[in-house]
């Protein structure tokens, strides 16, 4: 059977009208929500009507666009800012620091994250023969990309179907598919194709991330991970750093650190029993960590977001 021919192809520029007629429709869905979870699978709107301090929080293989305002993200000391326009995706799970830079009550920060489905992608690029577009501009697991006018038609019917309540389960997998397909036909690409390569070190890597999510509290041996991933110690450090910019130990302390940034948010858990409870024997090392990533320890941060939180309401 012939190949199909999906080449990375030039589209007509996005309409600016059509641009903010999303904003609007998305700032509205989430009303007064900095973070919108929606009825459709993997979606997640976002809204913010003022600028944010640097926030650290894993982000999963997902594909983000912004809408309107403007927002930097980083990954280690890289900075993988995106703006209008464009759209940021990730092949692994990656501890970000992302902060708001432009947003008010008048023009509110607004964004969209969906979840990247591996399956799916799996049998898009063997099913439709799609061959891998274009190469990798870093090593990373994150790319910034261009976006295209199907692709943003794609996002504006999904955000649409958000209306249509009773055709979500028929319609939204349908449209998730196409978003897929449009994706891999952008210079990202490649990119994204890399989460559904059988035996690709990225696939390895995902592997170790998912292992050290699900046992956040355990400490961590080198060997056991390369062993799991089937690779020596060295090709799992340089692998892992390539990826993540940072080394396993160091990823597992930003998990651990988002992770007792949740329980004492949303739990109400005081400093050391989230500090103990993610895996920590110390809590003034705790205490220390925290502050050097979130700037303030543990207590005036959680009282500082919960200030901010109430205000929304």
């Amino acid at each position: 059977m012939p190949k199909k021919n999906h080449s990375v192809t030039t589209t007509p520029p996005i309409d600016a009208d059509a641009m903010q007629g999303l904003a609007r429709r998305i700032a509205a869905q989430a009303e007064n929500h900095a973070v919108f979870p929606t009825a459709i699978s993997d979606l997640t709107l976002y809204r913010n009507d003022r600028p944010t301090k640097p926030t650290a929080y894993l982000l999963e293989p997902s594909v983000c666009l912004i809408l309107q305002g403007r927002k930097r993200v980083l990954l280690g000391p890289e900075d993988y800012s995106y703006e209008v326009g464009e759209f940021l995706v990730t092949s692994v799970g990656l501890p970000l620091v992302a902060e708001i830079l432009e947003a008010s009550p008048a023009k509110p920060y607004v964004g969209l994250i969906m979840k990247l489905d591996r399956n799916e992608i799996a049998r898009l690029v063997l099913d439709q023969h799609i061959p891998v577009a274009g190469s990798p501009r870093n090593r990373a697991g994150i790319e910034a990309g261009a976006l295209t006018k199907p692709l943003f038609d794609a996002f504006r019917r999904l955000v649409e179907l958000l209306d249509e309540s009773e055709n979500i389960p028929a319609l939204a997998p349908i449209i998730q598919k196409e978003i897929l397909f449009r994706l891999l036909q952008t210079a990202a690409g490649s990119r994204i194709s890399r989460l559904a390569t059988a035996g690709d070190s990225t696939t390895r890597i995902n592997r170790i991330i998912a292992w050290i999510n699900s046992n956040l509290a355990t400490r961590l041996r080198v060997e056991s991970l390369a062993e799991l991933a089937g690779m020596s110690v060295s090709t799992l450090h340089h692998q892992f750093r390539a990826l993540t910019t940072m080394s396993p130990l160091q990823y597992q302390k930003r998990l651990r650190l988002n992770e007792a940034r949740q329980l004492m948010l949303t739990g109400r858990l005081d400093a050391a029993t989230a500090a103990f409870k993610v895996g920590y024997e110390s809590p003034s090392q705790f205490t220390r960590e925290y502050a050097r990533l979130f700037g303030n320890p543990p207590r005036r941060d959680i009282q500082n977001l919960l200030t901010a939180t109430a205000g929304l309401d």
